[in-house]
């Protein structure tokens, strides 16, 4: 399912054999590690923070738009994990997340009708036959893209960017202004005061790596098979097989299909896997999707990412908890409050309301509550940039708001300003 309809099956053929040949962009042992992170989320010990862009794009890319999208996962990781009192496995959306699905083939605009945009990987956006065709090379720009991503990230995660000490520095200047930003400043006044305290206590700060230094893990849909296919790769140490291309991949709820080729492939590799989880997934349904993607019942390594709606989470997830629960499965369990909550506005833009977004998660918490099972993380679709695409949150952005910055190529997506005050509102539910 969801495949492109590549023209020349001889240029694809050739684009995945060069991208067979090039260099894994992550290791096993980095996956292996992933799960084991995972392992304590499944346990009720850890929480997940899966974030980053709806569609990676060729042309917004930079060194700025990658250290300004991970700065704003590093603050809500600092305050879940600070207000909460539980360690936070962060997981970005990022270097490789350049396909999506579509609810069609095509599209018609005035009466043309074309291919649809499929994200950088497959097409360009551009409303034009030759920009719509599919095209196997972008699947090297992309292979080449994330592997400059992904130099970068571990860069700054493990380069002093991501130094405890810099929680300041990481208030970009159009978030320190906000309510949400002077909460966070509360919270690194907070962390200030609390390592001044550990080295009046005779702790060497500056021999504590934790202090310093952050895993980072990368993730995205694993649509295009044949890129997926090309990068996976057989561990020297133990003979398992691993998809290379991210430390975690997960399969849309488009490509669930339990007996299609996204869950038989994802079943042979050893990484982390996530699966998204809609309204209309019932319980014989999740519970094979356990069994065909984690029969060894391995914790940390099934994560089920659940995309209801606001107004379907607390009918609809409810059974689903129980039924994994009874079964045994150790499973991850995340809420994307994304997806279930897109509607189209008066102005004719797709967007999300920040409301409805909150009041999934605060749902998909209230389930576990009455289940008594582990809310493990939320997935959320956000970017560093000062943009306006989705409604609501504390600057009120409204629909005659959404063409000041609208930006995405594909879905709309959280600001910096939104996404921390919604790591504030988690906070607040972990607490309870």
């Amino acid at each position: 399912m969801q495949q492109p309809d590549w023209p020349d099956p001889g240029a694809l053929d050739q684009a995945v054999k060069t991208i067979a040949a090039l260099p894994p962009l992550v290791f096993a042992g980095e996956a292996r590690s992933l799960t084991a992170s995972l392992a304590e989320v499944a346990a009720g010990r850890a929480f997940l923070l899966q974030a980053g862009d709806c569609a990676e794009s060729f042309d917004a890319f930079s060194a700025d738009s990658i250290r300004d999208k991970l700065k704003v996962i590093l603050q809500m990781a600092v305050v879940l994990q600070y207000s909460a009192g539980v360690p936070v496995v962060k997981v970005g959306r990022i270097a490789g997340q350049f396909a999506k699905p579509r609810s069609a083939p095509t599209e018609r605009v005035d009466g043309v009708e074309l291919p649809s945009f499929r994200g950088h990987m497959v097409n360009d956006i551009a409303f034009t036959a030759a920009a719509r065709q599919a095209d196997p090379d972008r699947l090297i720009t992309a292979y080449h893209q994330s592997a400059a991503t992904l130099n970068l990230l571990r860069a700054f995660t493990k380069g002093g960017f991501a130094d405890l000490s810099r929680v300041h520095a990481w208030n970009q200047e159009f978030v320190a202004s906000s309510a949400e930003g002077r909460s966070y400043e509360f919270v690194a006044d907070e962390i200030d005061r609390a390592l001044r305290f550990m080295a009046a206590c005779g702790i060497d700060t500056q021999a504590v790596p934790q202090l310093h230094t952050v895993d980072f893990y990368t993730s995205h849909e694993a649509l295009i098979l044949g890129y997926e296919e090309a990068l996976t790769r057989q561990d020297s140490l133990t003979g398992d097989w691993y998809a290379c291309s991210a430390h975690m991949l997960w399969i849309g709820e488009r490509t669930r299909q339990l007996d299609g080729a996204h869950v038989h492939f994802l079943s042979g590799v050893s990484n982390p896997v996530g699966c998204k989880i809609g309204p209309t997934a019932s319980a014989d349904e999740v519970l094979a999707l356990c069994e065909a993607l984690n029969p060894q019942r391995v914790p940390g390594r099934l994560t089920l990412i659940t995309r209801m709606g606001a107004d379907k989470i607390e009918s609809q997830l409810p059974p689903l908890l129980r039924a994994v629960k009874e079964a045994g499965h150790p499973v991850v369990w995340a809420c994307d409050p994304m997806h279930g909550n897109t509607f189209t506005s008066p102005s004719g833009r797709k967007t999300r309301h920040f409301d409805a977004v909150l009041a999934e998660i605060a749902g998909f918490f209230r389930a576990h509550e009455l289940v008594q099972t582990w809310p493990g993380g939320v997935h959320i679709e956000l970017t560093g940039e000062d943009v306006t695409e989705c409604l609501g949150g504390a600057d009120e952005i409204l629909d005659a708001d959404l063409d000041t910055r609208y930006e995405t190529m594909c879905d709309p997506r959280l600001n910096a300003r939104q996404s921390l005050d919604l790591a504030f509102q988690v906070a607040a539910l972990l607490r309870t």
